[in-house]
């Protein structure tokens, strides 16, 4: 069963891990994720970098290098196609690491947390290892909320957990978990509305939602009538949840959720 947790070093991440790692504007990316790419030959991994091929191309490591801007096609498509190679070639997994930058493949907010999404369900369900750095110099505040949000496993105490996660749990839900407030609902909801373009029915697990507010619950609403014939069904909420979204007028026929205990 796949959980959230911090990660202090790279070299902590195992099979089906999706690691969110931040960092500064000064940091190198091969350097500061030296551990994760050299682990690939300890343990017997396919590794294959993903980011502007003039930068990782002079690995020491050699792996494999693949740049975005030049995948003709989409990024998940890549990684599947060398995950079923790595099986054919005797690996015992694939191991990525993602540089992720503006100028790659998926350069708007939406199409970013699309694709983190999409290498979030492939880490889970293939048992992938995939770690996404990010430069704090290179992005906003609010789209590095978005993306470590869909990111079950960070590295270091710097920066702490969100303050919710979605993650994929099982071949046909999601978990959410910590708190959904006035400040995390446009994360929350932006998730939702990529989540509902994939999938008429989307189900979160919310045995671990700790507390969802006013906002988050009308970002639930608005996200969930987003597109027609969708339905978010929510499964293990409190009782606190429940009466709130009732006593908000919520449930009604009118907005397509549906939460059960």
């Amino acid at each position: 069963m796949r959980t959230a947790r911090t990660l202090t070093r790279l070299d902590e991440v195992g099979t089906g891990d999706h690691v969110c790692q931040l960092l500064g504007p000064a940091d190198d990316v091969m350097d500061r994720s030296r551990a994760f790419v050299a682990d690939g030959a300890l343990f017997g991994d396919k590794v294959v970098i993903v980011g502007p091929a003039a930068e990782t191309a002079a690995s020491e490591f050699a792996p494999m290098v693949l740049d975005p801007a030049r995948l003709g096609g989409s990024l998940l498509a890549a990684v599947r196609r060398e995950a079923a190679s790595a099986g054919r070639e005797g690996f015992r997994s694939l191991r990525v690491l993602h540089h992720v930058t503006p100028d790659g493949s998926a350069t708007r907010p939406e199409e970013l947390l699309r694709s983190e999404l999409d290498l979030e369900e492939f880490a889970a369900d293939s048992g992938a290892l995939v770690v996404c750095a990010y430069s704090s110099g290179d992005w906003g505040a609010s789209t590095l909320e978005k993306v470590r949000c869909v990111h079950p496993h960070h590295l270091g105490s710097r920066p702490a957990s969100p303050a919710f996660q979605v993650y994929r749990t099982g071949k046909d839900g999601w978990t959410v978990n910590g708190v959904i407030d006035a400040e995390g609902a446009p994360a929350f909801a932006a998730i939702l509305r990529t989540l509902l373009a994939r999938s008429r029915t989307v189900r979160l697990c919310c045995e671990a939602l700790d507390f969802f507010d006013a906002a988050g619950m009308s970002a639930l609403a608005d996200a969930a009538g987003h597109l027609p014939d969708r339905k978010v069904v929510l499964e293990g909420t409190n009782e606190t949840v429940r009466l709130a979204w009732e006593l908000s007028g919520f449930a009604t026929p009118v907005v397509p959720v549906v939460m059960t205990p």
